[in-house]
């Protein structure tokens, strides 16, 4: 048989089945009590997986769309980024609200600032709530009535010492402060939880501070942070676990949320 008599045998071979318009039932929206969009750095390798976790609950739905950045983090590299935060926000389900948007990167929203950072996200999606890691962290010192912060960050000493001074312009005090000092946001992503718990224990166990806050959407903790907040006697937070927590509550999702240490606990502060 020819290869032309073979195709227009298959094309004439008749369906055994053809059922059209089949009844189906539809369920309630993933997101059916809030939805939130992500914007996740290009080079990020942890927050995806620590909010998966953290945002585990019936009802609740993320989505994620990723912004290039440079590996290479300098004050010049994350406020490259403030451009294209607005096309980020867009191709989130675009024809669908979302509760809140987050940017997902701690350094770059406070370069940046975040009143450019909600201008950005509000060009794709007007009067959406917003937040970033930075403004997370400072609603969840008013949250745990914490006023002297033990900072630790990954970062080089300028930008180390840049967000000291912007915690302390918040309000807060930073007596206490550690880092690692690496620029590569790969290196940053492999550090693991046990590196930082054990700065954590070390930096912080005395009286000295109320709350420990571990900068970066990059450093691993969600996991170990009950562990350690029984540990040194004190809240402990991430950038991921602050801008997680603050996503629920902006969203009104006011439940307690085991498993991810004091703060998933607590509500927002009054005026928050």
């Amino acid at each position: 048989m020819s290869t032309q008599s073979a195709a227009r045998g298959q094309v004439e071979s008749p369906l055994l089945v053809d059922r059209q318009n089949m009844p189906y039932e539809l369920a309630d929206e993933i997101g059916y009590r809030c939805r939130i969009a992500l914007i996740v750095l290009g080079s990020d390798r942890t927050i995806e997986h620590e909010f998966r976790k953290m945002l585990d609950i019936p009802g609740v739905a993320f989505y994620e769309s990723r912004i290039h950045n440079d590996a290479e983090v300098t004050p010049e590299t994350l406020a490259a980024m403030e451009g294209r935060i607005a096309e980020c926000t867009r191709v989130v389900l675009p024809e669908d609200p979302m509760d809140v948007v987050a940017y997902g990167c701690t350094s770059g929203a406070m370069v940046i600032g975040p009143e450019n950072v909600h201008a950005r996200i509000h060009e794709a999606r007007p009067g959406v709530a917003c937040t970033s890691p930075m403004e997370a962290a400072a609603a969840a010192f008013r949250a745990l009535g914490a006023e002297r912060i033990c900072l630790i960050a990954p970062y080089l000493d300028e930008i180390n010492r840049r967000m000291r001074d912007y915690i302390i312009g918040l309000g807060f005090q930073v007596p206490i402060m550690g880092s690692w000092n690496i620029s590569d946001d790969a290196k940053v992503a492999r550090i693991t939880s046990e590196t930082t718990c054990k700065a954590a224990i070390e930096l912080a166990s005395g009286d000295d501070v109320d709350a420990v806050f571990v900068s970066c959407t990059s450093i691993r903790l969600a996991e170990s942070v009950e562990e350690l907040e029984r540990t040194i006697g004190k809240p402990v937070l991430s950038s991921n676990i602050a801008t997680a927590w603050h996503c629920l509550r902006l969203a009104g999702y006011g439940d307690a949320v085991p498993g991810f240490g004091e703060l998933f606990r607590r509500p927002l502060a009054p005026g928050d």
